[in-house]
């Protein structure tokens, strides 16, 4: 069985807990644990659980913001503290995440490392707020000793926003703006992005 098909069965187990009484603490554990090592972001299943329940929406909203946070804390600190086995030497721990989780490479790590050289912030936010894989940004953060408050910050405000604007458009909406939802957000989500840093840069150069 191929990793894709596993992680297709994997997915469809979680999302039917949705409809039981133990959907929040999925919900949590999901949000914390794709921050930091898991592959399936927890935006359907958040869908899921707004649709069900609209009138505690933005309860959900919350429980996934703080899981998040927590989990790339916990991403901030495998990069930290079990990524090299010595400076420059790649551990076990990172050989297993390069070759057993989608979305990490060698190259894409020494390329997110001139990213934080130029970008810092944004590269956290950018990642916690649009579709890529926010685990890469956690784990080389703490990898590569980025300023642990401004992680934080960065992903407390990207990752709050993200799941917020979900959750509102599905309790204004309801069920129509889904399939908007799932077809459009990572394009609204870079856009909104852009302008963001466009405005930072125009007040801090122009005006």
């Amino acid at each position: 069985m191929s990793i894709t098909s596993m992680l297709d069965k994997l997915y469809k187990w979680l999302l039917h807990w949705a409809e039981t009484p133990y959907g929040l603490l999925v919900l949590f554990f999901w949000a914390l644990a794709e921050s930091s090592f898991f592959p399936i972001p927890p935006d359907a299943f958040l869908i899921a659980m707004v649709l069900g329940a609209r009138k505690t929406a933005f309860k959900f909203a919350l429980y996934a913001s703080i899981a998040s946070v927590i989990g790339g804390i916990l991403g901030y600190g495998i990069g930290h503290w079990l990524w090299w086995q010595e400076p420059g030497v790649y551990s076990g721990a990172a050989r297993f995440f390069f070759d057993n989780v989608p979305g990490f490479t060698t190259n894409q790590f020494v390329n997110i490392q001139h990213l934080y050289d130029k970008w810092n912030f944004w590269v956290v936010f950018t990642a916690g707020f649009t579709p890529i894989p926010y685990k890469v940004i956690t784990i080389s953060a703490g990898a590569f000793n980025i300023n642990f408050p401004v992680f934080v910050v960065a992903s407390a405000i990207s990752r709050s926003a993200r799941f917020y604007l979900v959750t509102w458009l599905l309790w204004k909406y309801g069920e129509s703006i889904n399939a908007f939802i799932n077809k459009y957000l990572g394009w609204l989500s870079l856009a909104f992005v852009v302008l963001l840093a466009g405005g930072f840069y125009l007040i801090k150069h122009v005006l």
